[in-house]
């Protein structure tokens, strides 16, 4: 029967009624953005690991690199990829064409829609990719930074390569060796806002500080945006800009390459050292012909390799990122979650004539 006219005031002093009482109990609104923010903040507290909880079958997880065609993250996917068969999971690797923190939220949302088990992503930007990643983990999806982090808060593992101290400060006394200590130097780095760059160069400038830096001086930090072209176009720049440069410090695989090819065809090459972060096959060459006389870097298949077990683990649930726990990353044995939800790999290799032959990656 339909309320007649006079009904209805009667009504809806009832549901004022209701929705005050509803009110003082709980909130007649619902649970606001800070309740659930909060709520989801105490569930993770509250999760316990189970660290003899087998692997789960058929896991879906999808690695986001900061760009789908950089030769080294896709190093590092593709071995993640692999791993992912030896525990039962299927691993995929999506991605935008730019290092846009921008292009990754769109790809982030998305694989939230796919409902994926784990996302693995190397950040472009700490915060940017913030909002989408903590709604992910609000769907209970498991969020793995690797490479590059993401604030500490959208995530709960960062697995990264190296420590970020000891690969800024041993760039600067590596390449002061080279340079006897002495003269202008310069950094070319990815994009102004990675994490992992501008995490090592802190170290570097800090590094600087010490006594036996005092006749050096880094006079700029150039960024190439980890484009091959752009990378190109700002060492040209740098060594015009400071003709008395000494050496060109690149903590990225796409910013030294491009510098080293540039150095190799110009009246600079055996006069300005160049070193940095780069993968064997990309510098072989370099080193070959002298342009470049040392560079550093981890085994970019294990830190996938890595990336991937610690995903699983997670969703899996054998560790919550919470500091102390442990995990078994296959051929790699057991490792330890650090401060902050951090898992090292270990320490670099510095690649020159002698070893580099060695390497295939």
């Amino acid at each position: 029967m339909r309320p007649t006219t006079r009904s209805r005031p009667r009504l809806l002093a009832a549901g004022a009624a209701l929705c005050a009482l509803s009110l003082a109990l709980a909130g007649c609104s619902g649970t606001t953005k800070s309740d659930a923010k909060d709520d989801a903040k105490d569930k993770a507290q509250d999760a316990k690991a189970d660290p003899d909880a087998p692997l789960k079958k058929g896991l879906k997880l999808a690695f986001l690199p900061k760009q789908i065609n950089n030769p080294y993250e896709k190093i590092v996917d593709d071995a993640g990829i692999a791993a992912a068969e030896e525990y039962g999971g299927k691993a995929k690797e999506v991605g935008p064409s730019d290092a846009k923190a921008s292009s990754q939220v769109t790809y982030i949302n998305t694989l939230v829609q796919q409902r994926q088990d784990a996302i693995l992503i190397a950040a472009n930007d700490p915060n940017a990719v913030c909002g989408p990643l903590k709604q992910a983990m609000k769907q209970k999806i498991k969020v793995v930074s690797y490479d590059s982090d993401t604030d500490k808060d959208c995530r709960q593992l960062f697995i990264n390569q190296a420590s970020s101290e000891e690969i800024g400060r041993s760039l600067i006394r590596r390449t002061a060796e080279q340079t006897g200590h002495k003269g202008q130097i310069a950094i070319l780095s990815a994009t102004q806002n990675a994490t992992n760059q501008n995490a090592w160069i802190e170290f570097m400038k800090k590094e600087l500080k010490k006594p036996e830096y005092k006749d050096m001086k880094l006079v700029k930090t150039a960024y190439g945006d980890d484009d091959d072209q752009k990378s190109f176009q700002e060492t040209q720049g740098l060594l015009k800009a400071y003709p008395k440069l000494k050496a060109i410090i690149s903590p990225t695989t796409v910013g030294i390459a491009a510098a080293a090819r540039y150095i190799s065809d110009s009246s600079y090459k055996g006069k300005v050292v160049l070193n940095g972060l780069g993968t064997p096959n990309q510098m072989r060459k370099y080193i070959k012909d002298g342009t470049v006389e040392e560079f550093s870097l981890w085994d970019p298949k294990k830190l996938g390799y890595l990336g991937s077990y610690a995903a699983a683990s997670l969703a899996s649930g054998q560790i919550t990122g919470k500091e102390g726990e442990k995990f078994k990353a296959g051929k790699l044995g057991e490792r330890t979650v650090g401060k902050d939800g951090e898992v090292i790999l270990g320490p670099p290799t510095v690649f020159n004539a002698k070893n580099i032959g060695k390497y295939d990656f």
